[in-house]
């Protein structure tokens, strides 16, 4: 049974952002500003069209899970109303910055940040439609009170010996994050899908393209601050994460310009983010570069790591008691969440 997460005690607010009081750093007689970065995979947000030359029937009137605009209606007011509370123990009104996969198209995102819980956020939105067989993209929301975006790209995954090899491209936003440079990379790594051994190389792959992206980052910015989030389909421990991006888990073994996973210990607790045939994986997770590590918090540097795991998104009875509380089983309408819980970190600086 996935862990219970402990939660901070309420804090005094600023104007513009929420500061941490003296009794949550009882060493450090200290204000600080805090940011909240998120990821969540929210399974399957497609529009009730039919389009051409995307393999998106299933989720049509006609196609089997007979979607239509009750439920995607209902789709967008639970997942709004998930964004709406993730990191509101220090952050309320939602994150300031969202990963999100498995999108149809911008379209939907749009309808997803004009929800009532959503609207009064003022979310934007960065999008890109990638060549996924299924039409499920990447996508980027941003509060404009926070963030400006300076520039975004989309990264396409190549195999080079599977030229028809197709999925989600990687999608790389910079910006600027309260006065501070800032840089995003938003990833859906190939599923495992035929076996996790069988599978591994396309998420090897896609780990080596995100590594390459990060390395040019660095290559004009030594100092960058990075952050890789996406549902990986791989744990913190894989050898994708570990290896091929070369993520470590301690800060001990953290090199210059290097990348810490927060969400390392997080799986070491038996905290997960998915589950199936009972046994929990991590695969959606918060990566940073090594200069959001460190004590000198005269700028933003990671605070914690948590998974989003509150009782309301959990599935309450039945042989999946404790699972995430998901919008389909097969074709079944559950009138659920995702099959995800949303992975989120604290970014804090001095006031």
């Amino acid at each position: 049974m996935i862990k219970a997460h402990i939660k901070f005690q309420t804090l005094a607010l600023s104007v513009v952002f929420i500061l941490a009081s003296a009794h949550l750093f009882s060493q450090e007689k200290k204000q600080y500003k805090v940011g909240c970065i998120a990821f969540y995979n929210i399974e399957n947000l497609f529009d009730t069209i039919d389009t051409p030359n995307i393999n998106d029937f299933e989720f049509t009137p006609e196609g089997p899970n007979k979607w239509n605009s009750e439920k995607y209606f209902k789709k967008l007011a639970n997942i709004s109303d998930v964004i709406s509370q993730i990191g509101s123990e220090l952050f309320p009104g939602g994150p300031a910055i969202l990963g999100l996969c498995e999108i149809e198209n911008k379209e939907v995102i749009f309808d997803l940040i004009s929800t009532p819980k959503l609207a009064p956020s003022k979310y934007d939105i960065v999008h890109y439609d990638s060549p996924d067989a299924r039409g499920v993209d990447v996508g980027l929301i941003y509060r404009t009170d926070f963030f400006r975006v300076t520039s975004s790209r989309s990264a396409r995954l190549k195999i080079a010996d599977m030229p028809d090899f197709k999925s989600r491209d990687q999608l790389v936003v910079s910006g600027i994050f309260d006065g501070e440079p800032m840089h995003f990379i938003v990833n859906h790594w190939p599923s495992r899908r035929g076996g996790e051994e069988r599978s591994f190389p396309l998420r090897r792959a896609a780990a080596e393209l995100t590594k390459s992206i990060v390395d040019s980052i660095y290559a004009t910015d030594s100092k960058a601050k990075i952050f890789i989030m996406g549902d990986f389909n791989d744990d913190p421990i894989s050898p994708s994460i570990i290896k091929t991006l070369g993520a470590v888990g301690k800060k001990g073994d953290l090199k210059k310009r290097g990348l810490f996973n927060p969400m390392w210990q997080l799986h070491k607790d038996g905290i997960g983010s998915l589950a199936y045939r009972d046994a929990w994986n991590l695969f959606d997770q918060i990566i940073v570069s090594e200069p959001l590590i460190g004590d000198n918090k005269s700028t933003y540097k990671l605070h914690n790591a948590k998974v989003f795991n509150a009782p309301f998104l959990m599935q309450k009875t039945g042989q999946f008691a404790g699972y995430p509380f998901r919008s389909f089983v097969g074709s079944t309408w559950q009138g659920g969440y995702s099959d995800h819980f949303p992975a989120y970190v604290f970014i804090i600086k001095e006031k």
